[in-house]
Order: structure tokens, then C-alpha cells, then sequence
């Protein structure tokens, strides 16, 4: 499921183009109630690493649970690669 992930981050390295929120969505979806890791780039070479479960996928933002604390993330952090997640 992670390769999906990573097939949607190298498409957007190689081919240089924005995906559309619907592509991220699919890609996304299948992580839904599953453990994910999601390494947060903060800038200046400051990073957060978090490990929780998506809970609830919304149309241009998705909601992790981290340790009872719900955590949301866009769209465009992975397009803009502020995030990356791995499974």
C-alpha cells in the first residue's frame, strides 16, 4: 500500500506536475484505519516523525490518530513534500 504512496511522489518528481486532490484521495484511501508513519519536514532541517492510524479521509485533508491526539495533514503537504508517509 505504501508503494502506491511512493507511485504518486515519483510521478509528480519525474513528470513535474501537480496530481489532482482525487488522486491523492485513491492513493490515501486504501491506508484508511491502518498504521502509518508520517515523517513531518518543519523546515531548517527540523523534522517530527509521528506513528498513528488514518482515522477519516476528507476531501483535501486526512485525519491521523497519534496516541489519542488526532493530527490532520492536507493534500498539499504531500504535494509540496512536506510530508512523506510510509506504512
Amino acid at each position: 500500500l505504501g508503494g502506491l504512496l511512493r507511485k504518486v511522489a515519483c510521478m509528480l518528481d519525474i513528470q513535474g506536475r501537480a496530481c489532482s486532490s482525487e488522486m491523492i484521495k485513491k492513493s490515501i484511501t486504501p491506508l484508511l484505519g491502518k498504521k502509518v508513519k508520517i515523517k513531518y519536514n518543519s523546515g531548517r532541517n527540523k523534522q517530527e516523525v509521528f506513528e498513528g492510524k488514518i482515522i477519516k479521509i476528507y476531501n483535501s485533508l486526512f485525519l491521523v490518530d497519534v496516541n489519542g491526539t488526532v493530527k490532520s495533514f492536507s493534500f498539499a503537504d504531500i504535494v509540496t513534500k512536506i510530508i512523506k508517509i510510509n506504512c
